[in-house]
């Protein structure tokens, strides 16, 4: 990637695509920073080498919420850009994410924590939703997100009552997929991420069963068991217009992200 950004620095190491948060201590965020990671990982989504990304931060904290000292920038309307229709860019990332969530995630944070699609945490993560502590509405599609994970009743604990859930009782409900020691939390995500990206490649039984599915269509598209998961997904993309049943758009994935992203708009 060639871009170069103001507050995130941007690697990869194989096939995972790494988005570092650099705004430390605390990595509090605002328009500008939402923008750059939208930015990244939309560039990952154009990268065919991609197939995964992590997304981690420097300092202290994982992201300890939205930047009000800087009210402009954050999402007034000012800075031309509202936060949240910035925020929505996240959720239309096409490819699995990680968070790898050292330190704290509170507020508008812990929905950035939440965003990805697993979690990587130490015992030393904490993670609130204080925003009724701060007297408004809970924000980042955390009303949808957040549920999704732990289930309503829990949900509604951290919401009400805004109380911090250390590393290891978010692990127990569900809120982290994996626990570790402070210091292989950034290793462990991408190793996760690796180990997610793997599939990315079609096994033969699936393209064979795939074919079985769609043997009624008529498709001038060959699926190659050798094509990555990017291109397998954009032939079978082409086939749409052959799907009058609805067979294919039942096994496709972008479906998923859109409902993500029409749940964001509507919380």
């Amino acid at each position: 990637m060639s871009a170069t950004f103001k507050d995130i620095g941007v690697s990869s190491e194989g096939h995972v695509g790494i988005v570092e948060i650099q705004r430390p201590p605390h990595n509090f965020f605002d328009n500008l920073l939402i923008n750059q990671i939208a930015d990244a990982f939309e560039a990952f989504d154009r990268d065919m080498n991609i197939r995964a990304y992590v997304l981690c931060a420097q300092g202290k904290s994982f992201c300890a919420g939205a930047d009000f000292a800087n009210r402009p920038q954050t999402g007034a309307a000012e800075s031309g850009k509202h936060l949240y229709k910035e925020a929505t860019r996240l959720f239309r990332s096409r490819k699995p994410s990680v968070a790898a969530v050292q330190g704290p995630a509170i507020g508008g944070g812990l929905g950035l924590a939440v965003m990805p699609d697993f979690r990587v945490a130490s015992p030393e993560a904490r993670f609130s939703a204080n925003f009724t502590r701060l007297g408004f509405h809970p924000g980042f599609s955390l009303t949808f997100t957040l549920p999704r994970l732990i289930g309503q009743q829990k949900a509604n604990l951290m919401f009400y009552t805004g109380r911090r859930i250390g590393g290891e009782e978010a692990h127990a409900w569900g809120l982290a997929d994996v626990l570790v020691p402070l210091a292989d939390v950034r290793k462990a995500a991408i190793a996760l991420a690796t180990e997610v990206e793997g599939r990315f490649l079609p096994q033969e039984s699936e393209i064979n069963e795939l074919r079985e599915e769609l043997s009624g269509v008529h498709a001038t598209v060959t699926v190659s068991i050798q094509a990555p998961g990017e291109v397998f997904r954009a032939r079978l993309h082409e086939l749409f217009r052959f799907d009058d049943d609805g067979l294919i758009r039942e096994i496709w994935l972008k479906a998923e992200n859109q409902r993500r992203v029409d749940a964001f708009l509507r919380s």
